[in-house]
């Protein structure tokens, strides 16, 4: 369980996704990959981080691949995705495997400065309806992670966010998307 570093084969991950069908990455081989490890589906920085990124997608090249892996069973994750309607997958690691084996860490401190940080995004978020329906722990301290995947299958970034809000900008996400 080390760190993604650049260069490294992407994961190779195998997931259902919300919309019924199985996402394996092999399958994009030969596509530019954007994805990001989030928390649990009802992370207000989570949802806003999509809603956002949904708000801008027609900036993005449009044979853009993105995934979004949350820990979460896939029937609430599918219920919880749906007011989203986002254009790319969102994925269910139901048992952690997928977050233990790309060194997803879980840090307390680091979920605690994210929110600290970011009361606004927070406010916004739980505006829009995004409330954190947990108090477990476990799930509260993952701290995301944004993979960015070339088409050779190889990792080109790997982003360790610095805690909950931290994640690469939707600027750099476009232009990935579009080869730059």
């Amino acid at each position: 369980m080390t760190k993604l570093v650049n260069g490294a084969e992407a994961p190779n991950i195998s997931l259902p996704a919300t919309d019924g069908t199985t996402f394996n990455m092999s399958d994009y081989l030969g596509k530019r990959v954007i994805l990001t490890f989030f928390r649990f589906s009802t992370c207000p920085f989570c949802n806003i981080r999509i809603n956002r990124i949904v708000k801008r997608w027609n900036e993005f090249s449009k044979d853009t691949v993105m995934v979004g892996v949350f820990d979460a069973k896939i029937g609430e994750l599918t219920k919880r995705m749906k007011k989203h309607n986002a254009p790319f997958m969102i994925v269910a690691d139901e048992s952690y495997e997928h977050f233990e084996r790309n060194s997803v860490v879980k840090s307390f401190g680091k979920f605690l400065w994210g929110a600290m940080r970011s009361p606004i995004t927070f406010m916004q978020a739980t505006l829009k309806g995004y409330f954190p329906l947990t108090m477990s722990l476990s799930k509260l301290s993952i701290i995301p992670v944004d993979i960015l995947i070339d088409e050779q299958g190889k990792v080109v970034k790997a982003h360790y966010c610095k805690d909950t809000v931290d994640h690469l900008s939707i600027d750099e996400l476009i232009a990935f998307s579009k080869g730059n």
